[in-house]
């Protein structure tokens, strides 16, 4: 007997805004399959205006609510039978954050769960890892977003801790992240790591993604040290507009994957990690096995 049906999660992020769509295919005597089948990218860098002005604009406000309308039509379209949406740190921190998902639940009809950073690292934690890590090895997963950063320590297969950091790209970009920060992350890296022989990094977000996407390496394969040192120095020698033109990124990406790498390679110095593998996964897929094994709560359409 075989069953599918379609799951949506919203990803309200503080550099773009997300709706990934899966089938899920059950089978009696096999194991739940999540397959994409489709994902929309809004760029509307919430973070630019809470990071710096406490709140979110007049004229974002409204591009949430036509997107948020959008992804609402969307869902009926596919026939989505459940979603979550969930907004990170930027939607946290506005001073309108709670008022604007009241003006979304109103207009678009669209619920919107603002949660904290462990439970976002807690969602990114959940998702399933197993067919990309090989359960005798150690690895630090790092989830770089606009806002902040999620990271945790994954051995033999288990969880072992998660932290969320205020350390984002688009802070990074906007300079408001404190020099203390860099510190405490250090520290929390060197002491969550250091007891292990070996760790590699799995990283995640739009950034190294692309990064990945570009060096031509097959998907399990993992990016070193070396190369993601080379290709970060590279970027440098670029300006912002000849990232868009020559190397051909978008407008929303040429700016912020400076320093996403950056954080990478951070991570990767102090866990002593030597490659760092980059599977497709994040936040809204975390969402939506969240919402299958009902670790979070959802709403129906």
């Amino acid at each position: 007997m075989l069953s599918i049906k379609k799951y949506a999660a919203i990803d309200i992020g503080s550099n773009a805004v997300r709706l990934l769509i899966s089938n899920i295919i059950e089978q009696k005597g096999q194991p739940v399959k999540f397959k994409k089948s489709s994902l929309v990218r809004v760029p509307i860098r919430l973070g630019s205006d809470v990071f710096l002005h406490g709140k979110i604009s007049e004229e974002n406000k409204q591009r949430m609510l036509d997107t948020m309308t959008a992804f609402n039509l969307l869902m009926k379209s596919h026939k989505v039978v459940t979603y979550k949406a969930c907004a990170t740190s930027a939607m946290r921190e506005a001073e309108n954050g709670h008022a604007i998902a009241n003006l979304i639940a109103k207009k678009a009809k669209i619920e919107i769960d603002i949660i904290d950073g462990e439970e976002e690292a807690a969602i990114i934690a959940a998702t399933d890892l197993h067919s990309y890590i090989h359960e005798d090895k150690t690895y630090l997963y790092v989830d770089v977003g606009g806002g902040s950063t999620e990271f945790s320590v994954i051995h033999h297969g288990k969880t072992v801790v998660s932290k969320s950091f205020k350390l984002g790209t688009v802070r990074l970009l906007n300079d408001i992240v404190k020099k203390e920060t860099w510190i405490e992350l250090e520290n929390w890296i060197k002491t969550h790591t250091n007891e292990y022989d070996k760790v590699d990094l799995i990283g995640s977000g739009g950034n190294i993604n692309k990064i990945f996407k570009i060096s031509g390496k097959a998907l399990g394969k993992p990016l070193t040290y070396f190369y993601l040192t080379t290709y970060y120095n590279k970027l440098q020698t670029y300006s912002y507009e000849e990232r868009i033109t020559e190397l051909e990124l978008n407008q929303d990406r040429a700016d912020v994957i400076i320093p996403a790498t950056r954080i990478y390679l951070s991570a990767m110095k102090w866990s002593g990690a030597k490659d760092i593998y980059v599977p497709k996964i994040g936040l809204s897929d975390g969402i939506i096995k969240s919402v299958y094994y009902n670790t979070v709560s959802s709403v129906n359409i």
